[in-house]
């Protein structure tokens, strides 16, 4: 069982929502977490005083044999087990699943249906437009979410995968005609994946006050220090998703991450969570196939990193700025 840490709970910018700073992906539920694993580590999760959970209808479409909704169903059946869902403040997203792509109006609303039917709840506290719809223009987007929000079964919304300039006109859009405004962004963030974000999404999250949850938060495991060689990828279920970023740059950035974690007795997983906060980040969004895994991420939370060991993290991490 995690112990629990001593992280304060920090708000959702413009909702009454308070959340340790740590995201917990469920893209794992369903896919290389079997029923089991996902409900012990959920149990766990709660245990140390985690409660923001984040997955995805898509959840986990690219597994052999899965059309999506694995990660929602699980998460309906740990509720329903647990009768806990007024505790837990969850999020999840539309447009990406394969028999759901899309944000038009007849897909949308049918595509919250079967997430609320498969989470086993009358409400989302957390609903992010997964990817663009550039067929449909960001005005129409911006009502059909606004009619979510006032139908009660959604409380707030969410961005994720827009571009920048797409999602800059949905918040202008928003805010000009009275309609909800996105509390929260989703960006690709962290240590090996820089430029982006830094550049494009911090912006527009400052001025319009919404929260940042990075997701690929540890570089789909490189960041954990785990993954040193193209050898260490053979038999992982994520080798598609590292084997590209198996750099020299990475590795040198992996290194200092080490060093830097070595200084606190601490993970390096929990070293790039902390870097994240360090850099703003709300909650950053991070996953975990085993209870095991869920310490060191838990841990980054309450880890503070000096000012000299961000900026050597900084430094070692420019080549992804």
């Amino acid at each position: 069982m995690t112990s629990a840490p001593t992280a304060s709970l920090t708000r959702l910018p413009r909702t009454d929502l308070e959340v340790l700073p740590l995201n917990l992906g469920g893209n794992t539920f369903g896919w290389t977490s079997d029923r089991e694993t996902s409900f012990a580590v959920l149990d766990a999760f709660v245990a140390a005083g985690g409660s923001f959970i984040d997955t995805a209808d898509v959840y986990a479409a690219w597994a052999e044999g899965s059309e999506g909704g694995d990660s929602e169903t699980v998460l309906g059946e740990w509720f329903e087990a647990r009768g806990n869902r007024e505790e837990i403040v969850l999020a999840t997203k539309v447009g990406a699943k394969p028999s759901r792509t899309g944000l038009s109006a007849a897909n949308v609303e049918s595509a919250l249906d079967e997430s609320l039917e498969r989470l086993r709840t009358d409400r989302i506290d957390l609903y992010y437009a997964h990817y663009d719809d550039e067929e449909v223009s960001i005005e129409e987007q911006v009502r059909i979410a606004d009619g979510l929000v006032r139908s009660g079964r959604v409380r707030h919304l969410g961005l994720s995968n827009f571009s920048p300039e797409r999602m800059r006109e949905w918040f202008e859009v928003a805010t000009r005609e009275g309609l909800t405004v996105p509390v929260a962004i989703q960006p690709h963030y962290n240590l090996l994946a820089r430029a982006g974000y830094e550049k494009d999404y911090a912006p527009i999250a400052r001025e319009f006050d919404a929260a940042v949850m990075p997701y690929f938060s540890l570089a789909s495991g490189l960041l954990t220090g785990k993954y040193r060689t193209k050898e260490d990828l053979e038999g992982r279920a994520r080798k598609g998703m590292v084997q590209d970023q198996l750099t020299e740059d990475a590795l040198a950035v992996v290194d200092v991450l080490t060093e830097v974690a070595a200084t606190h007795d601490a993970e390096p997983a929990s070293v790039a969570i902390a870097w994240l906060l360090a850099k703003g980040t709300t909650a950053p969004i991070a996953s975990a196939s085993t209870p095991e895994q869920l310490p060191a991420l838990l841990a980054g939370t309450s880890l503070e990193l000096s000012a000299q060991e961000v900026a050597a993290l900084d430094e070692a991490s420019a080549p992804f700025a």
